[in-house]
């Protein structure tokens, strides 16, 4: 701020205000008057307004591009849980007779495999659309 022309005013402040304020000035190293200062200028200033808009733009903006990023990785699981699924339906023989029981046992049974693979590969924090980046990426060298 400037250090020309200057003009004492006095003002009252809350005891919990004051502290604040030679606090914050204690660890900025700066004048608490500076302090003061800058706060009223930024306060006063007609593009306050517009800068806090321009903040919150760019929050929304980065909030937006992760949506993007969610939903991207959302398709990319469902394609992936679909083409596994087509894969499973084609080569699972169809039950037949009267062996319900039996099957549905089976059937649980490779459930339960499945179950435990998915949760290994979780705990190795590979995950599918790294490797489809990765293979995207060797493949246009």
């Amino acid at each position: 701020m400037s250090k020309g022309n200057r003009v004492k005013h006095t003002i009252r402040l809350p005891s919990a205000l004051s502290r604040q304020l030679a606090d914050f000035a204690g660890r900025k190293r700066v004048s608490q008057a500076s302090v003061v200062e800058a706060a009223l200028a930024s306060f006063l200033s007609p593009d306050g307004s517009e800068r806090m808009e321009a903040a919150f733009a760019r929050r929304l903006d980065r909030i937006s591009r992760q949506m993007d990023k969610l939903g991207y990785h959302v398709d990319l699981g469902n394609e992936a849980f679909a083409l596994y699924l087509r894969r499973w339906l084609a080569v699972t023989a169809a039950p037949a007779g009267d062996d319900t029981a039996a099957v549905r046992a089976e059937a649980e049974k490779r459930f339960s495999y499945f179950i435990e693979a998915l949760a290994r590969r979780m705990d190795t924090g590979r995950q599918l659309h790294d490797e489809i980046v990765r293979s995207g990426d060797s493949g246009t060298e």
